[in-house]
């Protein structure tokens, strides 16, 4: 089974389209999908709509939050409800469309032969949409320096698209994991590749958001910044 984690604060607009077109990618799966919509107690609505959903939708389910505690921290809770109701293949998406769900069957058929498959804007095929110059600059000298500083080839360490069998998140110490935004994606998917796991990426097209406010945030990038040279000083000293 498969369990697509999708994390929602303030997504009202987005949640029940993104539901709905995760839906119509299932049919191209060849095993049983389920969407779990992560709300961290979102003031516009949100999980009253997810809720909705899971009463009409039996692939549907909903957890609830009581507040609002970081991207990372809910994927966390999401990945442990994940691996509870015994999915074999664990996915990520953001809820903004920012990633196309019609993408998400090659990253579960490439998780045919890897343990966790990004998808990747810095890959050839892949690419971003509607960005101005200044977040470009932030998103891949991002990439680049977590790339220079942890000593690995994966292009977009930053991509929050992803597809992990249920091996890694088992093997890979989720309750150390302590960062929240882009840091977050960093340090999973260097855990990862510490513990000797096969890391591939599939070119993936990322759109700005079209409905509703951006997440990015001062804090979100500064978090990442000090997190990659704090991971590498953790595995240098056998911590990781």
């Amino acid at each position: 089974m498969l369990v697509v984690c999708l994390p929602t604060y303030n997504e009202r607009t987005n949640v029940e389209p993104m539901v709905h077109a995760l839906g119509q990618a299932f049919t191209e799966l060849g095993p049983p999908a389920r969407v779990l919509v992560i709300d961290d107690n979102s003031p516009d609505g949100t999980g009253q709509i997810a809720d909705r959903l899971a009463s009409e939708l039996d692939w549907v389910d909903v957890l609830h939050r009581p507040h609002k505690d970081g991207l990372g921290r809910a994927y966390l809770a999401g990945f442990d409800w994940a691996l509870q109701a015994g999915a074999e293949l664990i996915a990520e998406i953001d809820c903004d469309f920012s990633h196309r769900p019609e993408d998400l069957p090659r990253l579960v058929t490439a998780a045919e032969r890897a343990d966790l498959v990004l998808g990747s804007r810095y890959i050839a095929g892949g690419g971003t949409r509607n960005w101005s110059l200044t977040r470009r600059a932030i998103s891949r000298g991002g990439c680049l320096y977590a790339q220079a500083m942890l000593g690995v080839g994966v292009s977009d360490l930053t991509g929050g698209f992803k597809c992990f069998r249920r091996a890694v998140l088992e093997a890979v110490a989720l309750d150390q994991v302590d960062a929240h935004g882009y840091g977050f994606q960093i340090e999973v998917t260097y855990r990862a590749l510490r513990a000797g796991f096969r890391v591939a990426e599939v070119p993936i097209v990322f759109s700005e958001r079209s409905s509703g406010g951006s997440k990015m945030s001062y804090r979100i990038v500064s978090e990442a910044i000090w997190k990659v040279p704090a991971l590498r000083i953790a595995a240098a000293r056998g911590r990781l």
